[in-house]
């Protein structure tokens, strides 16, 4: 209680704050007089107050107080909080969404905490360790077209196909209503800068349409979560949080990173090329083989929400 923290949702600023009831709420981070940016960084108040007028705001939201607004004709300041989000969480992750009558997060996510489960992982158990940022000259589709197959991952992965087994034969996929699953069994054999033994007996990588990706790489328990940001029409911004259990051996998870973080930087070089390539618009249509039917899945609700 007495918590209050920033973020995005795309381009709408988010503030998230929890009250002394113990509710963690979400609202838009504007002031509701001028539409001034209240808070830039987290941390413990008991009031958030606007930088540009002083109007004061609980941390439930409700407008406390206006400077000059006594005698103010027309002015209620039960209709002036601040404007909310919905708010839903699985796990240690909150989601929020700008629309007060979207379907709860459980429709979004069906089976998919249950998969995570079944993995071996309990991610109430998982403690936040950092978050990765990276930045794209590309397309966010392609970006996301990239993630849902690996196809590519013997040509362009060898660190990661020395860990896991990416034959078409071993390698498994999956698609739910609004979300696909890629999953790696761990090489027999395997070899590489960091140990895939321990109780995730194989990778699970998540993608929840339209631009969130989830991975769980084999080995002690791990999560990595986050989202694929269209910035422009040929820039993508991603961020991935990292999690793990508390009390992880500091070199398994240096292990771990710097390995994840070569294959990001791989990926990388792949999808500017690809937007190079696409750029000038001279091939009409691609080809997609069955190793890559998690694309087709994304292209249809991409489709659908287009049309």
């Amino acid at each position: 209680p007495g918590s209050v923290a920033t973020t995005q949702l795309g381009t709408v600023e988010v503030l998230l704050t929890q009250a002394d009831d113990g509710v963690v709420r979400a609202f838009q981070n504007v002031c509701r007089h001028r539409g001034m940016q209240l808070v830039t960084e987290g941390g413990k108040r008991s009031s958030i107050q606007c930088p540009y007028h002083a109007w004061t705001y609980g941390l439930d939201g409700s407008l406390r107080g206006a400077p000059r607004s006594k005698g103010q004709a027309g002015f209620n300041p039960s209709e002036l909080g601040l404007l909310p989000l919905q708010l839903d969480r699985w796990g240690p992750f909150l989601f929020a969404n700008l629309d007060p009558r979207a379907a709860p997060l459980s429709d979004t996510l069906g089976e998919l905490p249950a998969l995570v489960e079944k993995a071996g992982l309990d991610v109430n158990a998982l403690r936040f360790y950092s978050r990765a940022r990276s930045d794209y000259k590309a397309n966010w589709k392609i970006c996301s077209e990239n993630f849902l197959e690996c196809y590519h991952c013997q040509v362009a992965h060898p660190g990661l196909s020395d860990i896991m087994d990416v034959s078409e034969e071993k390698y498994g996929l999956e698609t739910d209503r609004w979300f696909s699953t890629q999953y790696g069994p761990v090489r027999e054999g395997w070899g590489g800068d960091y140990s895939p033994v321990g109780a995730i007996p194989r990778g699970q990588f998540h993608f929840v349409y339209p631009n969130l990706t989830i991975n769980i790489i084999p080995g002690r328990p791990n999560i990595s979560i986050g989202p694929v940001l269209p910035v422009g029409p040929e820039t993508t911004h991603r961020w991935l949080d990292y999690f793990f259990a508390d009390g992880e051996d500091p070199e398994w998870i240096a292990s771990l990173l710097e390995w994840d973080d070569q294959v990001g930087r791989e990926d990388l070089a792949l999808v500017e090329r690809v937007q190079a390539g696409v750029r000038g618009q001279s091939m009409e249509r691609g080809v997609l083989f069955e190793s890559e039917r998690l694309i087709e899945h994304f292209d249809e609700l991409l489709q659908d929400d287009l049309r």
